[in-house]
């Protein structure tokens, strides 16, 4: 398997658990080309929470993905990892 299917997997393992986890208004997987990161990435907007929840970044801790730094704005905090 080629790493870049698994990481795809990982990404797509993580997503799902934060929107089973967290308030979520929506939580996106892009490929490396549709990435501003160029690499595999969970995009997710979470709502009614200020920073991001433990239980996101344990998920994002389990599936080893990279926390990106964004801005959050007014009742949601947008979250980004990249592989």
């Amino acid at each position: 398997m080629s790493c870049t299917v698994e990481e795809r997997k990982r990404v797509r393992r993580a997503a799902r658990a934060i929107r089973e986890e967290a308030a979520t208004e929506s939580v996106d997987v892009l490929a490396p080309s549709a990435s501003q990161y160029g690499d595999w990435t969970l995009d997710a907007v979470l709502r009614d929470c200020e920073g991001v929840p433990p239980e996101v970044l344990r998920e994002l801790a389990l599936a080893g993905l990279t926390l990106q730094p964004t801005p959050s704005q007014a009742e949601y905090q947008h979250v980004a990892a990249t592989v």
